[in-house]
């Protein structure tokens, strides 16, 4: 299979740090196409998408769009107010 991580050669963290960058790019459409990326199972995406939610990404799922991604902090502004 193309481009398949073999957990023989990458440790967990570098696992972690590449799935991380997919979803911040956008490239994780599924949970199935992630096992099969990372030749796991789905389970094991899921534990490692809570992984670095306990980490503090805010990693959310759209199932309109069928992909992972990291939320955007939303943004106030705040006006100075004349005194």
């Amino acid at each position: 299979m193309k481009n398949k991580i073999t957990m023989d050669y990458i440790t967990y963290s570098e696992k972690l740090n590449y799935l991380l960058e997919m979803i911040e790019k956008e490239q994780l459409l599924s949970l199935k196409q992630a096992s099969e990326k990372f030749d796991c199972s789905e389970r094991t995406i899921r534990r490692m998408i809570n992984m670095l939610r306990e980490q503090g990404y805010q990693i959310k799922y759209s199932r309109k769009n069928m992909i992972y991604f990291i939320e955007k902090s939303k943004r106030t502004k705040f006006g100075l107010s004349s005194m």
